[in-house]
């Protein structure tokens, strides 16, 4: 089956264009179209796309504020979120993954990372474009006290924290079993544990998790 895909942005140019790239993707499917805010969020609450493609900057309701209605830790049953923008600013970036982004990506990022991008989402996994991942990195490592987040119960096993700082760092499931010499099915199985130990929903926040504590540096 296609991975049916929402795409919403104000304007039009990029909105027709984005769904034309994905629309030519393997096995995905663009359902609809939206040009602001709340009439995303009324669309993917009638169609449940698989994948929801969000621009930052949009008229009545931002692309921020419609992941949140949609995708955020309040929602009983979530939808996937793919953020998607001009705008190059950290502040964007960690304001949609709080609000429950599966993704972060810049409209320059070229086909294959956003369907990359939208097929991670599809399959509960997250993407973030890897320039902007070490840039967060650095600078969560380089300002202030760390986040009081609760530790685990359970402690991290020696392979857990390889994953997390992979992870972290905005390594792919391929990369990291490439860079760690153990399988894809051994990565997934290592996520997942890390997601149950640090009580996080998605790669995404297992990342943030890491930045906050200080469990990764530069």
């Amino acid at each position: 089956m296609s991975i049916r895909v929402l795409v919403a942005d104000d304007q039009e140019i990029a909105r027709v264009g984005l769904a034309m790239i994905l629309d030519a993707q393997p096995g995905i499917e663009v359902i609809g179209e939206a040009a602001d805010g709340r009439r995303a969020v009324e669309l993917a609450r009638r169609l449940r796309p698989d994948v929801c493609l969000f621009d930052i900057r949009m008229p009545g309701l931002d692309g921020i504020e419609a992941t949140r209605s949609l995708a955020g830790p309040d929602v009983h049953d979530p939808l996937a979120v793919v953020v998607i923008t001009t705008f190059d600013l950290d502040e964007y970036v960690y304001a949609a993954l709080r609000a429950g982004a599966r993704g972060f990506l810049l409209k320059d990022a070229g086909p294959d990372l956003l369907a990359q991008a939208v097929r991670a989402a599809a399959d509960g996994d997250a993407l973030i474009a890897p320039s902007i991942t070490a840039r967060l990195l650095a600078a969560f490592a380089g300002s202030g006290p760390a986040t009081r987040r609760p530790q685990p119960i359970d402690a991290l096993t020696v392979r857990e924290e390889e994953i997390l700082a992979t992870v972290a760092r905005g390594r792919t499931n391929s990369e990291i079993a490439d860079e760690l010499h153990i399988s894809l099915s051994t990565v997934k199985s290592h996520i997942a544990s890390l997601m149950t130990k640090l009580g996080v929903r998605n790669r995404v926040e297992i990342a943030m998790w890491a930045y906050e504590t200080r469990r990764v540096g530069n």
